[in-house]
């Protein structure tokens, strides 16, 4: 299987999951593990702009690495994959819990 599609099959699962337990719209809680680097941070938040979205950061122990936690309330499934594609695609090392 390629990783184009583990990267479909994951987020139709995913969407699958959030259609079965949420009421939309829903508030949405997005983790994100980053490299420490104010760009980054930066470009993430951007990504979130204007939705009122609460973040919140935290650095390592070590502060090599950042977590991002943002609440926001979402619309539908399909909205919250629709963030987590933008941040893969902007965001260079993401990871996404």
């Amino acid at each position: 299987m390629s990783d184009n599609q583990q990267e479909d099959a994951f987020y139709e699962k995913l969407k699958k999951q959030l259609q079965d337990t949420s009421m939309w719209p829903s508030p949405y809680l997005f983790k994100f593990i980053i490299k420490s680097d104010a760009v980054k941070v930066n470009q993430i938040n951007t990504i979130f702009d204007n939705l009122g979205a609460v973040i919140e950061t935290k650095p390592s122990k070590k502060g090599n690495y950042t977590s991002l936690s943002i609440n926001v309330k979402m619309k539908d499934p399909d909205a919250v994959i629709d963030k987590y594609k933008q941040v893969a695609e902007k965001v260079e090392g993401v990871i996404s819990l």
